[in-house]
């Protein structure tokens, strides 16, 4: 189950959008905001777009969102569309942080990441945002079975080094609850080269990617419970 020091974490994120929206959500807005803090309560990488959004207003005036699309997904990496009220906003996001990409309506990508989430061209991922009820909304990690709901990859993809979801390719259980990383490197602790010696034979017997059936079933149990 998730550690108490991540609990704190998404708590602490709660508290600080909403004293950040106490001055940039207009009065008639505000329940309506409210209700979508609420919604993701508990999803790490759509906290991050609502403390970044309102930490940094992108036209420097009152304004809020009324919810997230997601225009792309790859390796645990989100291309997110947080939708305001006059405009829509694009946000790169991963466990490393989250960065601000400009107005969706400008619909503008550098090539790396065009060719990092699978767009045939420019032309082709303008063609995807253009109409913005097009875009998938993005869902809580607690609902949506298809992402694993501590590093977020999708299914099929290989969870991030140290998830506890990932699944032992040797034993068939937790790989960070298991002895077989120390029996298969001959140690009892481990140190730092040790982890890049086992990162090494993990690929070598190849490691379990994301499946629905890892989800463990107090992941959906609801508010404040999840996994990590």
């Amino acid at each position: 189950m998730q550690a108490r020091g991540t609990l704190d974490e998404l708590e602490k994120k709660r508290r600080h959008i909403r004293s950040l929206m106490r001055y940039a959500v207009p009065d008639e807005a505000t329940e309506d905001a409210d209700d979508l803090l609420l919604l993701f309560r508990d999803d790490r990488t759509a906290l991050t777009v609502l403390e970044e959004f309102y930490s940094f207003l992108p036209e420097a005036k009152n304004d809020w969102i009324k919810e997230l699309r997601l225009v792309a997904r790859q390796r645990g990496v989100f291309l997110i569309a947080a939708v305001a009220s006059e405009d829509a906003y694009l946000y790169l996001v991963s466990s490393e942080g989250i960065e601000f990409n400009g107005s969706l309506r400008e619909g503008w990508l550098d090539q790396d990441l065009l060719d990092f989430f699978e767009f045939e061209s420019a032309e082709a991922f303008q063609q995807a945002v253009k109409d913005t009820e097009q875009i998938p909304e993005y869902q809580p990690v607690q609902v949506d079975a298809n992402l694993c709901p501590a590093c977020q990859v999708a299914t099929g993809e290989l969870h991030e080094l140290g998830c506890p979801v990932e699944i032992c390719p040797w034993c068939g259980g937790q790989l960070i609850h298991c002895d077989c990383r120390f029996e298969q490197l001959g140690v009892d602790e481990m140190s730092e080269s040790d982890l890049l010696r086992f990162e090494a034979l993990l690929e070598e017997q190849g490691r379990v990617a994301y499946a629905p059936e890892q989800r463990p079933s107090f992941a959906d149990e609801g508010p404040g419970v999840e996994v990590d």
